[in-house]
Formats: structure tokens, C-alpha cells, sequence
């Protein structure tokens, strides 16, 4: 993957000295609030060479974001192919995940619309999905920033979410087509 850039952030695939970082993103408690599980030191250096390995061959999924002021890693962004067992499948999902401290400054919604642009533009997608815990309105917010629009008749429950976590099984559903996004962004 050629890193993509935004005016302050950078856009690149994964690297071994990103471990601690990942990590974090995939254990903090805040962060994973909406989430039924936490990943242990193992289990986050396997997912962070499963992305890696992802991106070097297909050229984009969940990609490291760093601040360009300071090389740090605040979180992750992208795009990835749902193909499983979800009621909207087959789609192309975009997601991000940011470190607390990060949170609130725009760099969710500033690194989804760099990978709006590439799947729009460079991969010639015609509509990009985005979905996310009802309750999870941080996430819902940046949705709507980016021009997703809301579903409500698609909202479904997460085949992957176990029945002993009903309070994060209900998801809601936003997409955006590539007409839209390029007549917001002209």
C-alpha cells in the first residue's frame, strides 16, 4: 500500500514497531466499550500481521493512522471486504478505531474521508457501508459527518456477537454511494 495523506495524518500499512499501539487500540477498556471481547498481547500481534499481510496483498483493510507532527500512532482506519454471513454482505465496509486521547479532533472523520476518496476513486466502488453498535453515537456521529446515510430498516443484529452480550448485538447500518460522495466533495 502507497501511504495516503491527509493534512495531518498518514495512512500506511502496519509495522512491527506498531505492536504497542495496536495493542492498546485492541485491550484498552474505553476503547473497546463496544465490543464483546479484549485481545491479549498475542492475539493483537497476530491481528496486526493478519492487517498487515491483508493490506500488502489487496492494498487497503484497517491501516495504521500516525500523526504527521509526531510519527505516533493514534489509532486505525480503512476499508475491508465483508463477504461473511452479514445480512448486507457483499460489501465494503469502512471503520476506525482511535486512542482516547485522540478522540474529538476530527482525525476519525478527516482519515474516513481519505478512504471514501480511495475506495470511491481508486478502487471505482460504487457505495461504501459503515455500521456500529446503536448505542455507539461517537461512531454514528462520524458516519453522518461523512454523509452516511442512516438505515433503520437494515438495522440487524451482529452475527458474531455472542447472545450473553444483548446490550451490543443490535446494529445500525449507514452507507454512502460514490454519486453522493463526489457531490458533497466537488
Amino acid at each position: 500500500m502507497k501511504p495516503l495523506e491527509t493534512d495531518r495524518l498518514i495512512l500506511r500499512n502496519w509495522e512491527t514497531k506498531d505492536a504497542p499501539a495496536m495493542y492498546r487500540l485492541n485491550s484498552d477498556e474505553v476503547v473497546m466499550k463496544f465490543f464483546p471481547f479484549r485481545r491479549n498481547r498475542v492475539e493483537s500481534d497476530l491481528l496486526l500481521e493478519t492487517v498487515k499481510n491483508k493490506i500488502a496483498d489487496k492494498g487497503y483493510s484497517f491501516a495504521a493512522v500516525e500523526l504527521k507532527q509526531t510519527g505516533e500512532i493514534i489509532g486505525f482506519a480503512g476499508i475491508s471486504d465483508i463477504t461473511d454471513n452479514m445480512p448486507f454482505a457483499p460489501a465494503l465496509e469502512i471503520g476506525w478505531r482511535f486512542l482516547p486521547e485522540y478522540w474529538g479532533k476530527g482525525y476519525a472523520t478527516e482519515s474516513a474521508l481519505k478512504w471514501l476518496e480511495f475506495a470511491f476513486n481508486t478502487l471505482e466502488k460504487e457505495e461504501v457501508v459503515s455500521f456500529a453498535v446503536a448505542e455507539n453515537t461517537a461512531s454514528t456521529a462520524v458516519m453522518q459527518r461523512l454523509g452516511m446515510r442512516y438505515f433503520p430498516e437494515l438495522d440487524f443484529d451482529h452475527p458474531s456477537v455472542s447472545d450473553d452480550y444483548p446490550e451490543l448485538k443490535r446494529h445500525v447500518l449507514y452507507a454512502i454511494s460514490k454519486d453522493q460522495f463526489n457531490a458533497q466533495n466537488s
